[in-house]
């Protein structure tokens, strides 16, 4: 029987929520500006597990009730473990982070076009025989260059998923220029999204520079940031669903988290479709409405209660912070047999099996939602679905940059997300999430993930997992 990080009872997952705040920040001569303006209560607990490791014990890794179910902006501050200075120092990295993966968005979506309007070579293989791309490259490279300017170089480490390898090859000559050809060109539009663009051209070591620039490898202490480029790359090629993940993780824990989902449709039926039916459905909806090709960025602060959807900027708009955000919020469904389930596409690295069995035990019986990427982690945020499970098959690592982002938004859109066990994912271990507890589940609410825990429990000894 695997070990469990508690009880059930003392279970109770890592919700960040209790602390309400609404921030306006905006780009101006004087650098970004912030105005905290609403502070209150959302509810009367505090989960303790929410804390940085350094302000916690592993005893205290449970929920404990508040006394009161409301105080004043300091004393919210002081009991959720976060000064006011802690939560503003993150508001400019924040900023930096929305614009670089707005700009990165942008980027992937005309590679897309381009690898689905024709046959090309700039799709490769990596040792996994998993798939690389233009793309992957260019937006490492491009948010590598524009977090070393904005940040300083000095300031700035980062984990990601790409190296330069393959495009250091004498053969590769050809792909390393498309890729050099496509962060200029993306650089370039840099002031359309309120950054800076490069004096000169970048040359090709310039560009790979940046991309090895990447190197960082995490652990406990000091502040880095991961980074997926085009996270479900396989979608990506396939024209269907994919995400730009970038997070910023301080003494081994996520503050912030951006995901770019350019392929995101505001109507969430068309989820469950391929990009190939994209022009379909533009024909039959009408121009005003709110459809396929429309894409969005969601992004979260640890500590402020909110997280926030903003649209993807199309065409030659300009990005005027902070772009029409509106707050997401995670849904409120509770009753299983109203609520869907999200789960990998791929069998590759998930047992579709086993959260089948799952699903059907605590009584989910919608047809599962099954998309690529951390966009499962975007749908839960936006109420789109109440459950994400994941159990990877013997041998197979969660890496950091893929869940980091979408946990930080997760938690303070007030869902959940835990290891199997009901512990807090560990992302003080360096690139993977060490010490993981059989799988991953990330649910809108605790009843829900009370039920999947129990259910895992009960069924885990009988899996061929």
């Amino acid at each position: 029987m695997p070990l469990n990080c508690s009880s059930l009872a003392s279970r109770v997952p890592h919700i960040l929520g209790g602390l309400k705040t609404t921030a306006t920040t905006r780009v101006g001569g004087g650098g970004v500006l912030f105005n905290f303006f609403k502070k209150t209560h959302q509810n009367n607990s505090l989960c303790i597990a929410s804390l940085p490791l350094n302000k916690r014990n592993d005893s205290q890794r449970f929920c404990l009730s508040s006394s009161s179910s409301s105080s004043s902006v300091m004393e919210g501050i002081k009991d959720s473990g976060f000064s006011t200075q802690e939560i503003e120092k993150y508001s400019k990295e924040l900023d930096i982070a929305v614009r670089a993966v707005q700009m990165a968005c942008s980027l992937c979506q005309k590679v897309q076009e381009s690898l689905i309007s024709k046959t090309n070579s700039q799709v490769q293989a990596k040792d996994d025989n998993s798939p690389v791309t233009v793309a992957d490259w260019s937006v490492q490279a491009t948010v590598s260059w524009i977090l070393s300017e904005t940040l300083g170089s000095r300031n700035v480490a980062i984990v990601a998923e790409e190296d330069v390898q393959t495009l250091s090859k004498p053969d590769s000559a050809g792909l390393l220029e498309a890729v050099v050809q496509t962060v200029n060109d993306c650089l370039a539009e840099a002031p359309r999204f309120g950054l800076k663009a490069p004096g000169t051209i970048l040359g090709s070591s310039e560009v790979l520079e940046a991309i090895s620039r990447c190197n960082s490898a995490g652990g406990p202490s000091g502040r880095f940031w991961a980074l997926d480029p085009v996270d479900g790359t396989l979608g990506f090629v396939r024209g269907d669903q994919y995400a730009v993940a970038l997070a910023l993780i301080e003494d081994g824990e996520v503050v912030l988290g951006v995901l770019g989902c350019p392929n995101y449709p505001m109507r969430k039926e068309w989820l469950s479709y391929h990009h190939r039916y994209h022009r379909i459905i533009s024909k039959l909806t009408p121009p005003t409405s709110e459809s396929w090709d429309k894409g969005c960025v969601i992004y979260a602060r640890r500590g402020s209660g909110e997280a926030w959807m903003q649209p993807l900027i199309q065409g030659h708009k300009k990005l005027v912070w902070p772009n029409s955000a509106t707050p997401v919020r995670v849904s409120t469904i509770e009753n299983p047999a109203l609520a869907t389930f999200c789960e990998p596409v791929e069998k590759a690295n998930s047992s579709h099996s086993f959260t089948a069995g799952l699903a059907h035990s605590v009584g989910l019986r919608k047809q599962p939602l099954r998309v690529y990427s951390m966009v499962k982690y975007a749908a839960i945020a936006r109420g789109d679905a109440e459950v994400f499970m994941k159990f990877a098959r013997a041998g197979y690592k969660e890496k950091i940059w893929d869940h980091a982002a979408g946990v930080v938004i997760i938690r303070e859109a007030g869902g959940v997300v835990t290891d199997a066990g009901g512990c807090p994912l560990n992302f003080s271990k360096g690139m993977y999430l060490e010490g993981l507890d059989r799988g991953i589940i990330v649910c809108a609410g605790v009843k829900l993930h009370e039920k999947i825990i129990k259910a895992v429990d009960a069924s885990w000894n009988s899996s061929s997992l």
